[in-house]
């Protein structure tokens, strides 16, 4: 590893940027953008979590929506920080930074049965999908139209798999608990 440092920009400031949206507004929707980002990372671990641990007859559906739950939320993380940056910020990559600016809260390291990991899982979801509402209003407050263009169509995704862990939890199943014990 090399030892010359140098800093480019240092994180928490927001310089000038290519889509010429103002400072004072950009350092906003940063700060919003880099929230989101936290939260979808504290998110992706417990998918993937999740995804590792599933049991049961219906392991295999569970882990492959798990998987691609996972995957479209980092694909989102990219497309948030990459945003954030467009915008002259810096986005938050250090696992401290990320715990930080986070507003939702992990599930402990202890492993659950996959009804209470997905109940988990969609609770962590109804507080992104709040959140994700909260800034399409701000961007499109600010005058940001593309980043709340952006949050609208991760939104709809997250919304969408919300929906698919609700069904997953839904009392009708061909797999009763009692044919399982």
């Amino acid at each position: 590893m090399s030892t010359q440092k140098t800093v480019r920009q240092e994180a928490g400031t927001v310089g000038e940027n290519p889509v010429r949206l103002d400072e004072e507004k950009a350092e906003q929707i940063i700060e919003a953008l880099n929230t989101d980002l936290a939260d979808a990372y504290v998110l992706y671990h417990q998918l993937h979590k999740h995804h590792w641990n599933v049991e049961g007859a219906e392991h295999l559906d569970i882990h492959v929506f798990l998987q691609e739950a996972y995957e479209e939320i980092e694909a989102a993380a990219d497309e948030l920080a990459e945003r954030a940056q467009a915008l002259g910020g810096v986005p938050h990559a250090s696992m401290s930074a990320l715990t930080e600016a986070a507003t939702v809260e992990p599930e402990d390291e202890d492993v659950y049965d996959i009804r209470t990991s997905l109940a988990n899982d969609l609770e962590m979801y109804g507080d992104i999908i709040e959140s994700y509402r909260e800034h399409v209003e701000l961007a499109e407050g600010l005058g940001d139209y593309t980043t709340a263009e952006m949050l609208r169509e991760q939104l709809e995704d997250v919304e969408e798999h919300a929906h698919v862990i609700d069904h997953y939890l839904e009392g009708d199943t061909l797999v009763t608990e009692s044919a399982l014990n």
